[in-house]
Order: structure tokens, then sequence, then C-alpha cells
């Protein structure tokens, strides 16, 4: 649940650090007051737009941070995967710069505002008056049903088979569309692919042909030093070599080694060397060009010509080209058997579009039998919520199988008794909206482990015993989950856990929003205020009665009726 907020330089609020209840929550004040900056603040730490004209006149930057406890499964486990620790409290950090420089810290680490709003979806979930989108959406019309129906893990599976059937679909018109001009392609892909082939080439052989062509083109000046390298070492028919010379000298030393006894030593040193020298004389000779090397620098130089000609054509290197005439040959076999594999992907799809249709037609069934009782539970909830007569219906209708099923989903309401049920838009007045909005939060509130719910103004449109209502509906959801709720009706305003005071003060230059958080007295002056605009003694006595009587009703001693 949200734990504490802090407000710094936003709009109206000079510095505020608000303290969060785990219950019921109430904020009220002065219209005017900044209650809507208190939800825009809140909107910021969970990712919402935060423009640079909420800094307030004069700053240069605003900031929000938020500190949440008991944080759901979903939301660490989304913390965990993006790298940001996930047990104890969670610290979100909003910085708005007017030179457009803000940032984003989750427990003291920078993050972006998109992902932000991602790790936050499951923390809060905030409802305005005009927060209706289920009454213009279908799509949320039908996710209701679905999240009160259990059914958001059998919708993700047959979605991910869907989409495994529309990609079916397109790699069949795309080989259909293929085959119409597969001879020509087949055509051509074997001419690219001969071209590349005949010329022998792998990967890296570019350098290799490089390198024997160099060597044809200077096949004489080779041989020569070759072969005047081996003759200087080893000798010729008729002149002796550095060899022949190396092994004199020796043959000389060992005569007068018995007059010089070192000259043995050098002796075995030159023949050594000798034995040396006609080994690399040896070698040298085996480098020399063969008839048929010498013979090969024209086919080399076409080659070198085809690699250049391939590479000036694709405008890719040699080992790139390689690859490409590698998939050359998968879409040449493909297009070969093309025939054979569209009779296999059409049998396929048939089969998935079966199993598809199937699943469909399961979850519309479910999606019937669980808006049965969704419309008893909402018009339940309607009933207490001074709406004796209200009908409700959920119009399911099946049509084109699509991602998220084959059913188009309306919801059409009846208040008043002995009119016909219309769509929800038209039938209900902005009093009896608020009231079917928060019976819908309040039944799918069961359904989800969000710990804190926002309630911005509901109560607009509504009064008397209706308000009184409203409030103990509030107070009822309030004891599963954290309740924030901005509101304008004492009725509302004596059920709080929490009363959180939003009041503006001027002095001679500025304006300044204080949020404070009231005591019993400062409860009963504030409820007291909402009910005739004053604090007389009138005023008080009732405002002390009304909270008496939430009190009671918290307890579970007071009455149904609302009176």
């Amino acid at each position: 649940m949200l734990k504490e907020l802090f407000i710094e330089n936003l709009a109206v609020i000079e510095k505020a650090d608000i303290e969060l209840g785990g219950r019921l929550n109430v904020f009220s004040g002065e219209t005017g007051a900044g209650k809507s900056i208190l939800i825009g603040a809140i909107n910021a730490v969970l990712g919402g737009r935060a423009h640079k004209d909420l800094i307030r006149t004069g700053t240069s930057r605003a900031a929000v941070s938020a500190v949440f406890d008991s944080i759901p499964a979903r939301v660490a486990e989304k913390l965990s995967e993006n790298g940001y620790p996930a047990e104890g409290e969670l610290l979100i950090k909003r910085d708005i710069a007017a030179d457009g420089k803000g940032g984003v810290r989750i427990n003291g680490m920078p993050a972006t505002a998109a992902l932000l709003k991602e790790i936050t979806s499951g923390l809060i979930d905030i409802h305005g008056q005009q927060d209706s989108r289920i009454l213009t959406d279908e799509s949320s019309r039908r996710e209701l049903i679905d999240g009160y129906a259990g059914l958001k893990e059998r919708i993700a599976a047959y979605s991910a088979d869907f989409r495994a059937f529309s990609a079916l679909t397109k790699r069949i018109k795309q080989l259909e569309a293929e085959n119409s001009e597969k001879d020509a392609r087949i055509e051509k892909l074997r001419a690219d692919i001969e071209a590349v082939e005949k010329l022998g080439l792998k990967k890296g052989g570019e350098a290799e042909i490089s390198e024997r062509l160099n060597r044809a083109r200077n096949i004489e000046e080779i041989g020569a030093a070759l072969t005047g390298a081996a003759a200087g070492i080893g000798g010729g028919d008729s002149e002796q070599g550095a060899a022949d010379l190396t092994e004199a000298a020796a043959k000389l030393l060992r005569g007068i080694e018995k007059y010089v006894p070192d000259c043995g030593e050098l002796a075995e040193r030159l023949s050594a060397l000798s034995v040396e020298l006609r080994d690399i004389s040896g070698d040298i000779s085996a480098l020399l060009p063969d008839e048929e090397e010498g013979g090969s620098l024209q086919a080399l130089e076409e080659k070198m010509s085809g690699i250049l000609w391939l590479k000036r054509k694709y405008g890719l290197e040699t080992d790139e080209i390689l690859d490409l005439c590698a998939e050359w040959k998968t879409e040449l076999a493909e297009l070969s058997e093309c025939d054979n594999t569209l009779a296999g992907l059409n049998a396929e799809r048939h089969t998935s579009a079966a199993a598809l249709k199937a699943a469909a037609e399961e979850i519309s069934s479910l999606r019937k039998e669980a808006a049965l009782r969704l419309e008893e539970a909402i018009t339940e909830q309607l009933r207490f919520l001074d709406m004796p007569d209200v009908r409700l219906k959920f119009g399911i209708t099946q049509g084109k199988i699509t991602l998220h099923g084959m059913d188009t989903v309306e919801l059409m309401i009846s208040v008043n008794k002995g009119e016909d049920l219309k769509p929800i838009a038209k039938a209900a007045s902005g009093g009896e909206l608020s009231r079917i909005m928060l019976a819908i939060k309040s039944v799918s509130a069961e359904q989800d482990d969000t710990p804190t719910m926002i309630f911005d103004e509901i109560d607009t449109g509504i009064s008397g015993r209706a308000a009184r209502k409203v409030g103990k509906k509030l107070a009822e959801i309030a004891r599963k989950r954290q309740v924030l709720c901005v509101t304008h009706l004492a009725q509302i305003a004596a059920l709080s856990d929490d009363h959180l005071l939003i009041q503006k003060n001027t002095d001679e230059s500025r304006t300044y929003t204080e949020v404070s958080r009231l005591d019993r007295a400062g409860k009963i002056r504030e409820v007291a205020r909402l009910i005739s605009g004053d604090d007389s003694e009138a005023s008080l006595r009732s405002a002390e009665e009304l909270i008496a009587r939430g009190t009671a009703d918290a307890d579970g001693n007071g009455d149904e009726s609302g009176e």
C-alpha cells in the first residue's frame, strides 16, 4: 500500500509530507484547494505524464516521492526481473525539471518513465468520476468479465495460439504470392547460385586466391631467386656452394687438430653447419614452382576477375556472398517444394482453425456463465447503493474470431422500474454512473490483489441516503485494502479512518496549499463545514452525530437502511 507521499514545488504545493493509513483515507477541502494535484502527484510516481508546467512558479524543479509497503508478488517479480531490489519497502522518486531533464528512481536506482509505469501497474487502481471506460470501451467490458471469471491465463494461452495461427496464415499467403512467380524466381536463384559455386569459393578463400595470383604473376623472379639461393648454398654441377666450402674448411682444421686441439671442436661445428646448410638448400629447392603452377596464371586471373564481379554486383564481401548463397539454396529448396509445403501448411492451418474456434467457443461459454454471476453481484451492490429498481444485463454476441476470442460485450441497464434496458452511457445520470462504477469496482476488487484503490470525487451527483451508502461501501472495501477518497460529502468523510484536509492559503505574493492530518476535533470541524459550510454549534453537533453513526456502521452496529 501507499505509506507516504512527499511533494515539493508541484503547482501550488510548496512542500507536503503526507502519511497515509491502511484503511479509508479521506481528502477534503474547498474547491480549488489542490486536491487534483495530489492525484496528479500519485499518477506521476506511477509513470504517468509529468509536464514541466506542473512546476511551481519561481522554481526550476519539482519532485514527488512515494513509499510503498506490502508489495504484491507480481510487482516484486517485475522489480526483480528488471534488476531492482524487491524486498522490503519500495521507494519511487520522480523529478520534474524545467529544462526537461527530469529523472526517475526506483529504490535509488535510475529508471525510465515507461519502465516505472510497467512495474507499478499492480500497485494502485485509480478511479475518477470521469473514468468510465467501461461505458464506452468494449474491450474494458470484456476484460471485466474475464477478470471476474478468472479467465486471464486461459485468454493469454488462446491469444498465443491466435498469434501463431495469424503467423501461419501470413506465411501461406506469402508462399502463394511467391508461387505465382515461382518459375522466374527459381531460374534466377539457380543462376545466382551457379555464378558463386563455379568459382569454388570458401570462407576466407579470397585471400588465398589473391596470394596464389600474386605468386603466379611473379613466378620467374621467384624461380630465379630460389634456384640461385639453393645453388649458392648447396653447390651445382661445376661449382662449389657454401656447404662444400664449409666442409672443406672442417677437413683443414682436422688436419692440424694434433697441433691445435681447439681446432677439433671448431671442425665439428663446421661439419654440423655444413649439414644444416645442405638441409636449407633442399628446403629452398622444394619451394621452386612446378610446371602446373607456372601455367595457372590465366586460371587464377579469371577466378579473381569473377570474384571482383560478384562483389560489385551484390555490393558485398565474399564471405557475405557465401552466406547469401546459403540463403538462396534454402529458398530454392522451399520453392522447389512449394506445392508440398503449401499443402502441408494449409492442412496445419485447417487443424489450427478448428482448435482455435473450439477454444473461442469454450471461452465464450465461460464468459456468458460469468456474466450472469457478475450481473447479480453488481445488481446486489447497486441495490445497497440506493438503486433498488436497477436491472443490469451484459449482452454477449458472437462474431469474428479475434485475438481475444469471438465475443462483443455490451452493458445494458435500466435504472427505474418499467424502463427498457438501454446502453449504460445513455441510461444513467452522473450520480448513478458514480454508483455503478463503485459497484463494479467493489465486485471486481475481489478478483485482484491491488493493495490501494483511489476514488477521486466518485460522490459527484449524489447526496443524502445514497451518499451514506456510498460511504459505507467505501469503508467496506477499505476493510480489505487501502482506500484513498477525495470527497465533498460529509456522509463519506464521517466514515474515514484517516482524514486529511487540503487548505489553500495566500500571503502578500504567493498561494500555498497545505495538507494536514486531522485529529478527532479537527475532523468534527471539517465534517461540520461539509454539512453546512460553517462550524456553528448546530453543525458541530450534527457532525459529531454523523461520525458516531459512521463508527457504529464500521463496527457492524449501524442499520442498513441508510436513514
